[in-house]
């Protein structure tokens, strides 16, 4: 039985830190004990029943604290039921019913980790403000319009069924 959950993120601009702080409450709606830390702060899994991974693909790539981590704790993710999300297009005509190959990269991300076994892993639609870019990338795309195509209707399915996962 799952009692307590790790959710670890990532985030460049607070998008993911959003979609893994819903997944928390979601899954504490039972009662499940739930941390959420950012990846990088992640010292341990011990006394965890099972372990939720957000990132962000950032210019096609995963941001670098996500592989970090697995590296980090490859042995104890080795032995716990992991759960995998990532955010990723931005554009609405990126949604998986108009363009499913975008949503392959976040298989493409895991094959880089043949040890790993996700329980379940799903790539949402993301978040693009173009109010929060810095400098150099603020210049080159301050002007394109804002999205937020997540999905939290799918986001929170996603979550309730971990539980039955894990």
């Amino acid at each position: 039985m799952v009692e307590k959950i790790l959710i670890g993120y990532t985030t460049k601009y607070g998008s993911t830190q959003e979609v893994a702080s819903f997944i928390a409450d979601v899954l504490r709606e039972d009662g499940t004990t739930v941390n959420l830390l950012e990846l990088r702060n992640v010292k341990s899994l011990e006394g965890y029943d099972a372990v939720v991974i957000g990132a962000p693909f950032y210019m096609f790539k995963w941001l670098k604290p996500a592989p970090d981590f697995l590296k980090r704790h490859k042995e104890a993710l080795r032995t716990l039921p992991v759960a995998v999300f990532a955010l990723g297009p931005t554009d609405a005509q990126e949604t998986p019913e108009k363009n499913p190959e975008v949503f392959e990269q976040l298989n493409k991300t895991l094959r880089d980790f043949p040890w790993l076994d996700p329980v379940d892993q799903k790539l949402f639609g993301g978040k693009f403000d173009p109010s929060k870019l810095k400098f150099p990338m603020g210049m080159f795309m301050g002007k394109m319009p804002a999205s937020d195509i997540r999905d939290w209707e799918a986001i929170r399915s996603w979550a309730e069924g971990l539980k039955a996962k894990f």
